[in-house]
C-alpha cells in the first residue's frame, strides 16, 4: 500500500488529512507489528502534510527502571533520543494526558531544542490502560503552524494506533 499512498492536490490540510487517514487505516490493516505500522503512519503524514518532523516516542523503561520516552519512528532530522517524564513539550503531553498545541517553542518553558530549526508543535498521546503508551511529535519550521484541524485528524490517527497497542 505504501508505494500506493495517494496524496491529495487540495491546498487545505482538511481535505489532505481526510484522504490520508482511511489509507493509514487500510495500510495498517491486518499488520499486527506495531514498529512497522508507526514507520509507515510516520512516512504517510510526513509525505502528504509536509511536516518538518513527525514522529513517535514511546514509554518504556531505562536502565535504572524508570519510565522514560524513546526515539520510535520518526521522519526528519536527527532527534533527540530520551525525554524524561514531564520535560519539553513531549514529556509534559505524557504527564498531563493531553494534546498540547504549541504556536511559538521558544515560548514554552523548558522545550528541548532537538532542532534549532523547529519552530512550533504539537504533540498527541496514545494511551494503553488509560496509561499514555507513546506520543506523537510533529513539528513545524514555521511559526503557529497547527490548529485545531491537525488535532482532530492527529487525534484520528492516534485512535488508530491505540487499537495496535
Amino acid at each position: 500500500m505504501a508505494e500506493n499512498l495517494v496524496i491529495s492536490s487540495a491546498t487545505d490540510k482538511a481535505s489532505r488529512y481526510q484522504t490520508l487517514v482511511p489509507q493509514l487505516e487500510s495500510l495498517t490493516s491486518g499488520e499486527p507489528d506495531l514498529m512497522a505500522n508507526l514507520a509507515n503512519i510516520a512516512a504517510a503524514l510526513k509525505e502528504t502534510l509536509s511536516f518538518f518532523w513527525i514522529g513517535f516516542y514511546i514509554v518504556k523503561n531505562n536502565a535504572a527502571g524508570r519510565q522514560e520516552l524513546v526515539l520510535g519512528p520518526f521522519q526528519g532530522p536527527i532527534a533527540c533520543t530520551r525525554i524524561g517524564f514531564g520535560k519539553g513539550v513531549c514529556g509534559t503531553s505524557w504527564k498531563e494526558k493531553r494534546v498540547i498545541i504549541v504556536p511559538d517553542v521558544d515560548a514554552f518553558p523548558g522545550h528541548i531544542a532537538c532542532s534549532s530549526a523547529s519552530k512550533s508543535e504539537i504533540v498527541l498521546p496514545a494511551f494503553k490502560n488509560n496509561e499514555v503508551a507513546l506520543v506523537l511529535d510533529a513539528d513545524s519550521d514555521k511559526l503557529n503552524d497547527f490548529d485545531a484541524t491537525d488535532e482532530e485528524y492527529l487525534s484520528q490517527v492516534m485512535r488508530l494506533i491505540e487499537k495496535m497497542l
